[in-house]
């Protein structure tokens, strides 16, 4: 069992390591369920084979020195040499492969159930969602807001409440299922959502914004246009960039993209049944549904809700909208 734990190890060693460098992408969900099952495993096979055998030898031992000690006090010999409570010590110790494999599986557990049914954290790798938020911080993802789905499927069993907009989601990016995105819900199902000259508009009727003073961007040295939207009972702030165009124009092929309609203004798209359409708040500075389409309902992990932490400002530290 030792040799196998080893190479379990090794092969855990590797994947990180190829993971860590960039040689193929990894995926959490799924390495976190294979190390609860082994864990599990081992943690079985310890309570249920390896622990009482320990625990039958060391009764064994003591058995055969309370023996000893019986047979010698015959013979008039009161005092005996050896440490048994020592060697019944060293037996019921569990090995180095238990104590890192059953040893973890509590820990694991309580890990893969709050990351898998409740609360999972990401951090902001992109600038899409300035001003809400910053590259760096670090978010904590309510998993069961929307329903609860099967870990690593992403499967829903449970229904719950139906995102709505205003609500920053976390979600599979419809592309490349493997990476997570973060963007903000703007079109829900049965929407017509139009982005015209900077002007986001759903089912003819323009969204309420309001000027606010500009945002200092510390990343890119420059200013932007802020503003505060009001989507439905959510209001937030928003980047808009007067230099750059409404619309970047390019191969715009997706699943039900004949529901969108593009011109030189921007685009228009009606949300099919079943998707959503997501914007980040930084418009113009953001991959999202004008350019790559629909988010389906299956593709959503949860609602973004609590910055729990960015190292380098910890004013950041709180919920947002």
């Amino acid at each position: 069992m030792s040799s196998l734990t080893a190479v379990l190890y090794g092969a855990l060693i590797v994947y990180l390591g190829g993971w860590f460098m960039g040689y193929w992408m990894g995926n959490f969900a799924l390495l976190l369920f294979i190390l609860t099952l082994v864990t599990m495993v081992y943690w079985l096979a310890e309570r249920l084979r390896f622990r009482p055998a320990r625990e039958a030898a060391a009764a064994q031992l003591e058995a055969q020195a309370a023996s000893r000690r019986a047979e010698l006090a015959k013979m008039g010999i009161e005092k005996v040499d050896g440490d048994v409570a020592e060697a019944r010590r060293k037996v019921l110790a569990q090995p180095w492969w238990l104590d890192w494999t059953a040893g973890l599986f509590p820990v694991i557990v309580v890990v893969f159930v709050l990351r898998s049914f409740l609360f999972e954290p990401f951090k902001i790798p992109s600038g899409s969602m300035i001003p809400t938020l910053l590259v760096g911080d670090l978010i904590l993802v309510n998993k069961f807001h929307y329903g609860i789905r099967l870990p690593v499927i992403n499967k829903k069993i449970v229904q719950n409440n139906d995102p709505q907009r205003g609500d920053v989601v976390v979600f599979r990016y419809p592309v490349d299922p493997r990476v997570d995105y973060i963007k903000r819900v703007v079109g829900l199902p049965g929407d017509e959502v139009s982005y015209l000259n900077k002007q986001l508009t759903i089912n003819n009727k323009p969204v309420p914004t309001s000027p606010l003073p500009d945002f200092y961007d510390e990343d890119s040295l420059r200013y932007a246009q802020q503003f505060s939207e009001k989507l439905g009972a959510v209001e937030h702030r928003i980047l808009i960039d007067k230099d750059r165009p409404s619309f970047i124009p390019g191969n715009h092929v997706f699943p039900n993209s004949s529901a969108c309609r593009y011109s030189a203004e921007g685009v228009s798209c009606k949300v099919p049944e079943g998707h959503y359409f997501v914007m980040g708040d930084n418009r113009d500075n953001s991959q999202d549904s004008r350019y790559w389409g629909f988010v389906p309902d299956q593709n959503i992990v949860g609602k973004a809700f609590f910055v729990w932490m960015n190292f380098g400002n910890l004013s950041r530290i709180g919920s947002f909208h």
